[in-house]
């Protein structure tokens, strides 16, 4: 029989964070019973293998379902093979366009490997929702329409916008989804669901279907949805501004270091298993020395703590130290663009890959971004030659890069 932590100690770890619960006392109950009788409780999180990069934004519901774990409850993955089909309309203004089976097939394999990066996916159950609406039929799929009405849906806040605001068509196989999800708990026999706010109506549809089953409804606990990296939008690969799991330690530690500043404290807590006391701490000094520590951390999760001191050493070296990365960018230059040994600076900086174009590099050069060689000496204008031999490294800004002469 596995021994829980007492109540107050689990309750204390999984509403952390937390944006809502539906509802404390119940989830309380559930918790105290499962003590009692040994039995953990099921936790469920879905996701529809929608692309092949797992981000930060992601890893919100993922980090409290590897908590419910490490408390011994047992995490229910449900990959959304069938609800991809459709297209989950949480949270967006237009509709969402469905996967065909293949990509769907192809995304999963690759959404697990991430996932198991933050869940221990040995310990968890997976369970594609394709197995059970694979065997459903057209009378199955209008009984489960029949659950529910259009004025019911149009509570939905995206749908109402849509409907009431923006003017945009709202299909009728989008009011599958919440429907879809909420009987995928029905299936699994759900004791909690994880989610981020924009979920909360799908979460609650689940409540209403298992009510109807005969089930105890299922607690419906919501996480805050992560602004990315540009500090404005959503956390999504679409906007760009996303971290992925998969991204090099280098990547996640750089991009990390670059988010807002008031970014930080929406990324710390969720992001982070630091008590509360040292997040504040840290975000009450200096803002440079708080972006470092969560970099570190977030690289250390996802890459080790090697990796961690690696990068740390390196940014270090780099921007506090003055000098070079280890790991360096090189760039191959035609020994035959030379002449008499040299490259125009505009030229050498955007064959070295620095600047995107000829007017960007002078720019950079007016404004005194540019520097090359172990005296990072300045050229005095745009139009000034640069000595190029092999091994020479320029930079721009931020941007480093070896010149290797072919």
């Amino acid at each position: 029989m596995p021994a829980f932590p007492p109540v107050d100690e689990q309750l204390a770890v999984l509403l952390r964070g937390a944006a809502h619960v539906e509802k404390p006392d119940e989830l309380r109950k559930k918790l105290e019973r499962g003590r009692e009788t040994g039995k953990p409780l099921r936790v469920k999180y879905g996701i529809d293998p929608t692309g092949f990069d797992v981000h930060l934004g992601h890893t919100v519901p993922l980090r409290k379902l590897r908590q419910f774990q490490d408390l011994g409850h047992t995490a229910v993955l449900i990959i959304g093979t069938a609800t991809a089909q459709v297209g989950d309309p949480s949270g967006r203004d237009e509709s969402r366009k469905g996967l065909t089976p293949g990509q769907i097939e192809t995304n999963a394999a690759s959404y697990l490997t991430q996932i198991a990066k933050v869940v221990d996916v040995s310990r968890a159950e997976v369970r594609p929702n394709g197995d059970w609406f694979g065997r459903w039929g057209f009378g199955e799929m209008l009984r489960l329409l029949g659950r529910t009405t259009v004025q019911r849906m149009l509570e939905r806040d995206d749908f109402s916008r849509r409907f009431r605001e923006l003017h945009l068509p709202i299909y009728l196989h989008e009011c599958l989804y919440p429907l879809m999800q909420g009987w995928d708990s029905v299936e699994i026999h759900a004791d909690v669901e994880l989610g981020g706010t924009e979920q909360l109506f799908n979460l609650m549809v689940g409540r209403d279907l298992q009510r109807e089953e005969g089930q105890e409804p299922q607690i419906c606990l919501t996480m805050p949805i992560l602004r990315g990296t540009d500090g404005e939008k959503k956390m999504g690969k679409t906007a760009g501004n996303y971290i992925g799991l998969n991204e090099p330690a280098k990547e996640q530690f750089g991009k990390t270091m670059r988010i807002p500043d008031d970014l930080m404290r929406e990324w710390f807590t969720p992001l982070s298993d630091r008590p509360a006391a040292e997040v504040e701490a840290l975000l009450a000094g200096r803002p440079n020395e708080a972006k470092k520590a969560l970099g570190a951390e977030i690289v250390r999760f996802y890459h080790g703590p090697a990796a961690a001191d690696e990068v740390l050493a390196d940014w270090k070296r780099q921007f506090e130290d003055k000098g070079d990365p280890l790991d360096m960018p090189e760039v191959v230059i035609p020994a035959l663009e030379l002449v008499d040994g040299g490259l125009p600076v505009v030229k050498l900086i955007v064959l070295a890959k620095l600047a995107a174009s000829n007017g960007e590099a002078r720019r950079k050069v007016e404004e005194g971004a540019f520097n090359h060689g172990p005296d990072r000496a300045k050229p005095a204008d745009a139009k000034a030659v640069v000595p190029v031999a092999d091994g020479l490294v320029v930079r721009l800004g931020r941007k480093v890069a070896r010149v290797r002469l072919g």
